[in-house]
């Protein structure tokens, strides 16, 4: 496996690939789908011993949390990038620089989060017509939230510097002691002192709290340039203005999905309650999906990097074909699956036939063909990967965001059906795909193939 005992990191230049991405991934998989789990476990404790309304209150805001915070977020996929290219290229220095650098960032911009989340929250959520019965709650729950937002920053950049070096497992160790720390914490504060909403909150931020921490010892515990010294934390502005230029596109396109969701959203809501619930669990059912095949976009963001750092070319292409065979073997199981089981599946969510038959058809109208998905998520990692976040982020909002809302003010409008409405998603992830493959072979060609000699073009 080429992974250090030590420190549990992996030399992505070198090995068998297929094997590699795999190992790499797969706990990054299992991270996201605790992940979900655990949220659903936070959903699930304040709606059974919280009350509807501070149920409303939880489920309301997360559209505004993933709109506050995903350019911030899109910034720690730039410091992921640029720590495995320094490490590919055993760039020691830069690879510290960028380490104290990206710890910093993320402290600094979890407090700027802090502020934007305590002012912003009640007027926002007045803007997104947030009943006068959930309101009050839900503003308590967001700024409870966004207090924590320091270590939540803190636990997403440290964990993507982690990545970069090819340690992927104790995240996942991580994540998981977080999480265990998250639910009894919640039937403590929700149960046993009644808090509601705020013990939700409360419970979040104590254990992002304690992922952060055991987070940032394993960094101070390492050898080597990826070691965090604290006192040597400061930003250097050349590797500022890189980790701005890889990571903020990724940021802007994550606000602009969720922006195109809510315009999918209030199409959907136009079909009553009952294709609402079945639609909400069916894409519940998806995001596991989703999730699982969105690993290997980390993983061929960090083994190209390593590769362009390393100077391999040729490593590169092996490791996008790898990836993009193991994003569509994930999405097809899973789809299939998820038709196949779909009724039992949906049913955790809702007992009502006519629910689970919209349900249903959404599952066979999105989620058989996600494998798509996948595909179009591994060639925006490959560009990515290369140094070029600009353009991915550009087709991708034109491709999967403008498309659909075009989509729907024009073919949904003259054929208002649900079905129609759903076929937008695959057909906006095969064309963007299509693009891309087009951009990247552009870009290689004309720009990439430029900076590296004839023999390494050639292999090794």
């Amino acid at each position: 496996m080429f992974r250090n005992s030590t420190h549990r990191t992996m030399d992505m230049t070198q090995g068998p690939l297929f094997s590699q991405i795999f190992f790499f991934a797969l706990p990054i998989m299992l991270s996201g789908i605790l992940q979900l789990l655990f949220n659903a476990a936070d959903t699930i404790v304040v709606g059974r011993f919280a009350g509807n309304e501070a149920l409303a209150a939880v489920g309301s805001v997360g559209s505004l949390n993933n709109l506050i915070i995903s350019l911030f977020i899109g910034l720690s996929v730039g410091a992921n990038v640029l720590v495995a290219r320094y490490t590919g290229s055993r760039n020691d220095d830069a690879v510290s620089q960028t380490v104290h650098t990206s710890v910093l960032l993320s402290v600094a911009g979890g407090f700027v989060l802090t502020v934007l989340g305590v002012v912003l929250a009640h007027p926002l959520l007045e803007l997104m017509g947030s009943p006068a019965d959930v309101i009050d709650l839900a503003v308590l729950y967001v700024r409870i939230l966004f207090i924590g937002m320091p270590v939540q920053m803190l636990y997403n950049f440290c964990a993507a510097i982690l990545r970069a070096v090819g340690d992927t497992s104790r995240p996942l160790y991580f994540l998981t002691i977080a999480g265990v720390v998250n639910v009894v914490l919640n039937l403590i504060f929700v149960i046993v002192f009644r808090m509601s909403v705020a013990g939700v909150a409360l419970a979040t931020i104590a254990s992002q709290a304690v992922s952060a921490a055991l987070v940032v010892r394993s960094l101070m515990g390492m050898d080597g340039p990826t070691r965090l010294y604290l006192r040597r934390l400061r930003i250097h502005p050349g590797k500022l203005r890189e980790i701005i230029r890889i990571g903020l596109p990724a940021g802007i396109q994550s606000s602009v999905f969720s922006l195109s969701n809510v315009v999918i959203q209030s199409s959907i809501n136009s079909f009553g309650s009952v294709v609402i619930a079945g639609n909400a669990a069916s894409a519940n059912v998806g995001s596991f999906i989703y999730q699982a095949m969105n690993t290997f976009q980390q993983a061929i963001t960090c083994f190209a990097s390593q590769n362009v750092g390393a100077r391999k070319p040729r490593r590169i292409f092996a490791a996008m074909k790898a990836s993009m065979i193991w994003a569509i073997i994930t999405g097809v199981i899973l789809g299939v699956l998820s038709c196949v089981f779909g009724e039992p599946l949906l049913s955790l969510y809702s007992a009502d036939p006519a629910v689970i038959a919209a349900g249903m058809e959404r599952q066979i109208i999105v989620c058989a063909p996600y494998f798509l998905c996948g595909m179009m998520e591994v060639m925006t990692g490959a560009l990515r990967g290369i140094g070029y976040s600009l353009l991915p982020m550009a087709v991708s909002i034109l491709g999967a965001c403008v498309f659909r809302i075009v989509w729907v003010v024009t073919i949904f409008r003259a054929i208002p059906t649900l079905a129609c409405l759903m076929v937008s998603y695959p057909v906006s992830w095969l064309l963007t795909f299509i693009v891309l493959v087009i951009f990247f072979n552009l870009i290689w060609n004309r720009r990439v193939k430029q900076h590296f000699t004839a023999e390494e073009l050639a292999g090794e």
